[in-house]
Formats: C-alpha cells, structure tokens, sequence
C-alpha cells in the first residue's frame, strides 16, 4: 500500500514537471503585426510628451507614418528633443510661430533617409532635412561625431545625441538634449539690425567727407562761400551798369 502511493505521488511529481516545463519552454505569443507609428513609439519611451503633442497638431506624425510604410521608403531618421529640451526653451517661443513654421520646426527634426550611429561618422554636412536643403543656407543641419559622442549644429543651438530611442529596418529615433531651431526662422535673433539713427549720423558724416562729424560747421561755411560770391557778382553787375549810362 505505502509503494502504491510512493508510485503514485512520483507520477504526479512528474507530471508537474513536465507541465511547467513545457509552459515556461513556450515561445511569447507573437505581439500583433500592423504599420510603423511614430507617436506609439514616442510614448512608449517616455519623456517625448510635447514633441508627440507637436507631431499630433501639425499632423506630421501621419506623414512620418506614411512614408514609413510606403513600399518607396528610403527610411527616415528622427531626433526627438525630450520635455526637458522644450522647457528650456524661452518663453511663449513655440506660440510665438505660425502653424507652417511649426510644421518646418517639426520637418527639420526628420531626416529622409535611414542613419544609423555608425553612419554618423560618416556624413557629408549640411544634411538634407525634411524642411528643405541645408546647402541653401536656411535649414543648415550640420553633424560631428567623436567615438560614441554625436553633436548637432544648426547655426543656432547645438545638440546631443543623448542615446537611441529606436531603430528598425526603416525608422531610427534618437534622442536630443535641445529643440533644433532652423536658422531660418531664429538666426535673426541672434544678430539685432543695428538702430536707423546711428546708421544715419554715420551716412551724414561720409557725405561730408569731414573726420569730426561737424556737419553744422561744414553747411555754414559752404553757406558763407556762397554768399560772399554772390556780392562779389553783384557788385561787378552794378559797376558795369553805371559805366553804360556814362557811354
């Protein structure tokens, strides 16, 4: 009786066994398949709150989404500022653009071709943006890299590469310390015109030809010249007058 139940408690045992061996031996269900989305990727990651929002209003999430899944795709590379990046910009910058700029903002954090770090090394400055063709001065993107360190330059902010967020056969999403800001629509900020009125004094002084700038000195004399050579005609005028009466 004692080995009828050692044999049965044994065949149990095994039977366990094998069951959860064969549970935790099973492959994950496979996650559902379905297209590329940028702001799904965003969330998931954490910390890309007002960049998905941007995406959102602008409507270049569903572009970026598009092209991702276009049988044509080149790939498309994306530099994601963090909320930190967006808070440290100044205050009312973001509502102070109009609804295109923020669609160009937005553009120039997308690349249009797939890079990965490696290829970073390798680049040829100024990159090609989604907003337009840096070589034309106004979306200049410009990359320099040393070991695992990428920097971004765009001629009014420079930025990190801080790690990446993502990367497949045809999206790479990198992380960024600061919000790109395209020189077309910042770089006046940073070089004010100079103020008219000191513009002016200075073309007055030139058109003198005077090194003291007195201009007041200048007109009077030229005043006073003109005067006395205006008597002198005078005079002569009337001397010939009276010499034709006496003839």
């Amino acid at each position: 009786m004692a080995t009828s139940r050692t044999l049965i408690s044994s065949n149990l045992f095994i039977f366990f066994l094998v069951m959860a061996t064969t549970t935790n031996g099973q492959a994950p269900a496979p996650t559902p398949s379905g297209p590329t989305n940028i702001t799904a990727i965003l969330e998931k990651a954490g910390q890309f709150t007002m960049f998905i929002r941007l995406l959102k209003s602008t409507q270049a999430s569903d572009q970026i989404n598009t092209q991702l899944n276009s049988s044509s795709s080149n790939g498309l590379t994306v530099f994601a500022p963090t909320d930190n990046a967006f808070n440290s910009l100044k205050s009312g910058t973001l509502n102070s653009l109009s609804d295109q700029q923020k669609v160009q903002l937005v553009q120039f954090h997308v690349l249009p071709t797939l890079l990965t770090m490696p290829q970073f090394q390798t680049v040829s400055n100024p990159l090609r943006t989604q907003a337009g063709d840096g070589q034309k001065g106004k979306f200049p993107l410009n990359i320099t890299s040393s070991g695992n360190q990428v920097n971004i330059t765009t001629g009014v902010v420079s930025a990190t590469v801080a790690n990446s967020v993502y990367s497949d056969k045809q999206l790479a999403v990198y992380q960024v310390d600061q919000v790109l800001l395209p020189l077309a629509m910042f770089g006046s900020s940073a070089a004010p015109a100079p103020a008219p009125e000191k513009g002016g004094s200075v073309s007055k002084g030139s058109a003198s030809g005077g090194d003291d700038g007195g201009d007041s000195t200048d007109s009077s004399d030229a005043e006073r010249i003109g005067f006395g050579f205006g008597v002198r005609i005078a005079t002569v005028a009337a001397i010939a007058a009276a010499s034709s009466l006496w003839i």
